[in-house]
């Protein structure tokens, strides 16, 4: 069996990263579908979005139709997106509120607060068996200046790392290569530590775990890792049209295949704080 992500398996890396380079959007437009109502697509718009996701990890829709927490549900399952990992600070459905929070504990996390949040995959200090393979951000009111991600297919990431040098994807997909250390409140632990590869292959599909935080993480201190690592920082850094820009706007959202993402700081217009619903699931994007 030909495996691309197989790093003794040349041709079979150089015949995927010729599709997968024909394919990827280089245009934030061309991630772009408008539909009628989340809750219900159409089959041409969940075609257009699912063949997005397929060419890119992504989508971004533009609804005309306002949704609750229930909608946005009804979204995901339309789309075999069914698994919501029901991940501290959510909603009992499993679906988080972000916005700036003034109270504890949320006040104390970035998302929820106005300030950057930097690159990233979600859900990089879960446990292995509850990996985020697919995400929705859903913008119910946007920020009043600010507030723009830039994504980036992380398949993009692994095939430019791997053009630079093999070993460095060698480096990123060891098993101990990135460690998110234990949560602690006042009970003791909550959460343990996390160790884990940051590229890594389930069911033939490649996912990243990932985030560029600098504190609450270790990363394993040999020289082929930290060289991976600040290779793939110079990578998020640099002018590649392979980022895309984007400032969810009301009604619109991003989903995809848990992709590379970070936020600008922003200002909110205190009549309309910002508020964006974010769903986290177990499954991965349908494919068809």
């Amino acid at each position: 069996m030909t495996d691309p992500f197989d790093l003794g398996q040349k041709d079979a890396y150089l015949a995927w990263r010729e599709r997968k380079l024909v394919q990827a959007a280089t245009r934030s437009a061309d991630l772009v579908v408008e539909i009628g109502d989340p809750r219900n697509l159409t089959c041409d718009e969940k075609s257009a979005i699912v063949a997005r996701c397929n060419r890119s990890n992504m989508a971004i829709y533009v609804s005309r139709t306002p949704i609750d927490e229930s909608g946005l549900q009804q979204l995901g399952l339309q789309l075999g997106l069914a698994r919501l990992d029901a991940n501290w600070l959510a909603g009992e459905a499993g679906i988080t509120r972000i916005t700036v929070c003034s109270s504890e504990p949320r006040q104390t996390y970035i998302p929820y607060t106005d300030r950057a949040i930097k690159w990233h995959t979600d859900g990089y200090y879960n446990p292995e068996d509850r990996r985020i393979r697919a995400m929705v951000l859903h913008c119910v009111s946007a920020a009043g200046e600010g507030g723009i991600n830039r994504i980036m297919d992380h398949e993009i990431a692994y095939l430019m790392l791997r053009d630079i040098d093999p070993d460095h994807i060698r480096a990123l997909s060891a098993k101990d290569a990135m460690t998110i250390p234990a949560r602690t409140d006042e009970a003791g632990i909550a959460r343990p530590p996390q160790t884990g590869p940051v590229f890594f292959v389930d069911h033939n599909a490649l996912y990243m775990r990932y985030t560029a935080r600098t504190r609450s993480i270790e990363w394993k201190q040999d020289q082929a890792t930290l060289a991976a690592v600040a290779s793939l920082e110079a990578l998020l850094a640099s002018d590649t049209p392979h980022i895309h820009t984007v400032k969810l706007e009301a009604g619109m959202g991003l989903i995809c295949n848990n992709v590379l993402h970070d936020r600008s700081a922003f200002t909110d217009d205190p009549n309309n704080p910002r508020l964006l619903y974010r769903a986290r699931y177990l499954d991965r994007m349908s494919s068809q």
